[in-house]
């Protein structure tokens, strides 16, 4: 965040896509499967100058579920991507501010859920499904990513 008369402005900020690049990953969206990368590269019109490229990766995954904790929902047909929301910080940070320290977010729209195109793996995700055991159903809930759910 850079300060300025007291108002916390948000800095996009991103880490190496690899040790020896200069190109460094701004997003890295694993439930939409999007990652963003920028770096400075030579201009065409001018040698002597840099200019800032971005790139922009997606991967669209061709089996994904309309909800994807319901394997029996349709396959979904529509993909948007909104760089507004690929690029929202919903993880409070701390600033200081005039001696007092406040919790702040880059993002005013992290209540709203998030449309995910396939797992991510961070996330741990089950699905209710019926289960017949001695002639009774019951509603058992099942796991669908492991890795995530259980602490190793």
């Amino acid at each position: 965040f850079l300060l300025d008369a007291g108002i916390a402005y948000p800095v996009l900020a991103g880490y190496p896509w690899d040790s020896g690049d200069q190109e460094y990953v701004l997003v890295n969206n694993k439930c939409q499967c999007v990652t963003v990368t920028s770096k400075f590269v030579p201009s065409k019109e001018n040698p002597g100058e840099e200019i800032l490229e971005r790139n922009i990766r997606i991967l669209v995954p061709l089996k994904a579920r309309e909800n994807i904790s319901d394997p029996m929902s349709p396959l979904r047909t529509t993909f948007v991507y909104r760089m507004t929301e690929l690029c929202k910080k919903c993880d409070p940070v701390e600033i200081e501010l005039d001696g007092e320290i406040y919790q702040a977010q880059q993002s005013t729209s992290c209540n709203e859920p998030e449309t995910c195109y396939t797992y991510n793996r961070d996330k741990c995700y089950t699905t209710t499904f019926p289960f017949l055991y001695h002639g009774e159903t019951k509603n058992v809930q099942a796991v669908l990513t492991p890795a995530s759910c259980y602490a190793s």
